[in-house]
């Protein structure tokens, strides 16, 4: 089972929670894994990062998000992956990027977590665009 869903604004806490809350009754899954990724207050020239504003061209990321969930399962043998990505103003402190991934076991988790994440960073067209305390900004470069 796969989920790879855009979310308007920061990903809340509560929605991390109710996530892990679903797959109580989810027998077969003996681990899960989670990587959250959280806009950092980076200083990048003398000013400091204050949100992200995030974009993506939807039909090319979801396309993309897709062939990342059918590399994941043939690779590792999960459960479950679910994929949650912000669009929009996310300030620093706030999370932007959710991975979910559910095994019968717990070294497939791990491996599968890290994997999955470094493919949304170098194969996703999602575009940062880091808004700076004086109102200037750049573009994110991924790393």
């Amino acid at each position: 089972m796969s989920k790879n869903v855009f979310v308007d604004g920061p990903i809340a806490p509560s929605f991390i929670a109710d996530s892990i809350a679903k797959h109580q009754t989810k027998h077969t899954i003996g681990a899960h894994n989670i990587f959250l990724g959280q806009v950092r207050a980076d200083v990048i020239h003398e000013n400091r990062v204050v949100a992200i504003e995030y974009s993506a061209y939807t039909d090319m990321a979801n396309e993309a998000l897709h062939a990342i969930r059918e590399k994941a399962f043939k690779k590792f043998d999960l459960t479950c992956m679910h994929i949650y990505h912000s669009i929009g103003k996310v300030n620093a402190g706030e999370i932007c990027l959710f991975v979910f991934v559910s095994a019968p076991r717990r070294k497939q988790v791990y491996e599968a977590t890290e994997n999955i994440v470094n493919w949304i960073k170098t194969d996703v067209p999602i575009f940062g665009k880091e808004l700076f305390e004086n109102d200037t900004f750049t573009w994110k470069k991924n790393s």
